[in-house]
């Protein structure tokens, strides 16, 4: 099967959001998508796009993509961070998803970064088992905090009563 890794363009968006929902139903997760493909093309393609995307791309429909986005590390400076790579289920085993993951990972090293980084779900044991055997280190003693939207608006109003 041939197939190619590219930068993703604003006309791939809608494909895109297509593989980010299977990664959310992957996730048990399916509810939580709220962005839609024009928000990817606002934030992905604007004046200061806030990621990068690549494509892997088969007889022209779009069946994986890794969105990756600069940051900044007080410990070691320009890092890149994999937010997400995801192969379409029907895909998997053919080599996208490694192709992708190589893709950053080159991307990564042309940038001059000093890390890359992403999270992976502890269940997910195909994925840890990958990352390991590529040489990355998974660590078992961080734990990822967010704060979703409601939970920012709690803060701020409570923050504003004192």
């Amino acid at each position: 099967m041939e197939y190619k890794i590219r930068k993703a363009t604003r006309e791939d968006m809608p494909q895109v959001l297509q593989l980010i929902k299977e990664l959310a139903v992957f996730e048990k997760e399916p509810g939580a998508v709220v962005i839609d493909a024009e928000d990817l093309k606002r934030d992905g393609f604007g004046e200061n796009p806030l990621f990068t995307c690549f494509v892997a791309e088969v007889e022209g429909v779009i069946e994986g993509m890794a969105l990756i986005y600069f940051r900044y590390s007080t410990w070691k400076g320009k890092t890149v961070h994999l937010e997400d790579l995801i192969v379409r289920e029907s895909m998997r085993g053919k080599g996208l998803g490694n192709s992708l993951y190589s893709k950053v990972i080159e991307y990564a090293s042309e940038n001059g970064v000093k890390r890359t980084e992403w999270v992976v779900l502890d269940w997910n044991t195909n994925a840890v088992d990958f990352y390991e055997r590529t040489g990355a280190t998974v660590f078992k003693d961080w734990w990822t905090v967010q704060m979703d939207e409601a939970g920012i608006k709690n803060f701020i109003a409570r923050a504003s009563r004192s």
